[in-house]
């Protein structure tokens, strides 16, 4: 049997699959475990989504293939009227939005459409790994700029060196961001899309938590700056925006020359998603208001962090995504000893931060998305284990 590629050899095991390994041993020991690892939607997708998929399905014309140039053409001009109520700026459907199945998907094959052996991509170090791992499955490389609580988790573009800046192809920034919560500012953007001007750079906005946002916070768009559609594109999905994180759909928008370049790619990939998922996504973005959800994922936090913060843990709490980002406190543990002993003493699981890079050590990522809370309970139920645990009373 021949061997896998030299550049498979550089892909790590999917964080999540260690996650998912230690749930499955602390269950088989009998615990009765609280995951508060991945960060998928426990609340059902909303119900007039589910009916229009119905409808749809049972429509012949979505039993055959997309043969539209950038997607169901119903779903791009949705997304695109969204974009415009959203966040204040017009787009052309027919040449600035492309339909991906899940912004994963449209980032990593946005990689493979740009890069060449030599070429760079700007990568958040902590982040989501698939824009650096698909970096070098392209044949290219990752350049990680650290994100830094001191610098409220923003790249310090200064510090990136010119030499690896002129032989850039993509800038990948993700915000809000996973795993730390970091909010973007427009005055970040503004800085962002003159670097990427000014050395020839796409700008890649990765905006999968766009509206998952507490305490009134609306977050900004890079496509918010003047000029920025020459050279940034976004990734929006539907997965976290309306609890459909099995639809698999989602948009890219913005330069017209990359949303391009990604359907060309894509074209040569995959077929598209099935038609029916893309008209119930359609009317997702036209008319289901989904902030119930928001609003338990708000209940989650406030009992999660103000639980946490009363045994003298300092949890800050987030104005976005679906993840608390909490240093470990304790001197004495890494984060995968801390998020082990976790595990063994109150059956908790969350993610060690160094699982989305080297900047990542030293804190924890506890997801807002569990399967069986109803209003916060079993948030409060793990600040209470953790107390009980002593893991943070010893701390001093």
């Amino acid at each position: 049997m021949p061997k896998p590629s030299k550049r498979f050899d550089a892909v790590p095991p999917y964080l999540f699959a260690e996650v998912a390994r230690a749930k499955r041993e602390a269950v088989a020991r009998g615990i009765d475990v609280i995951d508060l690892g991945i960060g998928d939607p426990d609340i059902p997708t909303p119900q007039p989504i589910i009916d229009a998929l119905c409808k749809a399905a049972n429509e012949p014309k979505t039993h055959r293939y997309d043969e539209s140039a950038m997607g169901w053409v119903p779903f791009l001009n949705a997304a695109s009227e969204w974009y415009a109520k959203t966040f204040g700026v017009e787009t052309d459907p027919t040449k600035d939005v492309c339909q991906v199945i899940g912004s994963k998907e449209g980032l990593a094959h946005l990689a493979w459409a740009y890069v060449d052996p030599g070429d760079v991509c700007i990568v958040p170090n902590p982040g989501y790994t698939v824009y650096q791992v698909n970096a070098v499955m392209a044949g290219g490389e990752f350049y990680p700029t650290p994100l830094r609580e001191e610098n409220a988790y923003l790249p310090v573009l200064a510090d990136i060196p010119t030499e690896i800046a002129k032989r850039t192809k993509l800038f990948y920034v993700c915000y809000p961001h996973n795993p730390t919560a970091g909010v973007a500012t427009i005055e970040f953007y503004q800085d962002a899309v003159k670097f990427c001007r000014d050395h020839d750079i796409v700008l890649v906005n990765d905006m999968a938590y766009a509206t998952v946002t507490y305490d009134g916070f609306k977050h900004p768009t890079a496509l918010q700056v003047p000029g920025a559609k020459d050279v940034a594109v976004e990734f929006h999905s539907l997965s976290k925006m309306f609890n459909m994180t099995g639809w698999r759909i989602g948009f890219a928008i913005g330069n017209p020359d990359a949303v391009a370049s990604l359907q060309r790619m894509k074209s040569n990939i995959d077929s598209k998603q099935f038609p029916a998922v893309a008209e119930a996504g359609a009317l997702a973005l036209r008319s289901v208001d989904n902030s119930s959800t928001m609003e338990i994922y708000q209940k989650r936090r406030d009992y999660l962090c103000d639980g946490l913060r009363e045994i003298g843990w300092d949890v800050p709490k987030p104005k976005a995504t679906l993840f608390v980002w909490a240093r470990v406190p304790r001197p004495d543990m890494t984060s995968a000893e801390f998020c082990a002993a976790l595990i063994e003493r109150t059956g908790i699981v969350c993610v060690p931060g160094n699982g989305a890079g080297s900047e990542g050590e030293g804190y924890v990522r506890m997801s807002l998305t569990l399967l069986g809370d109803k209003a916060g309970e079993r948030y409060a139920e793990a600040a209470r284990r953790i107390k009980e645990s002593g893991l943070v009373t010893a701390l001093v």
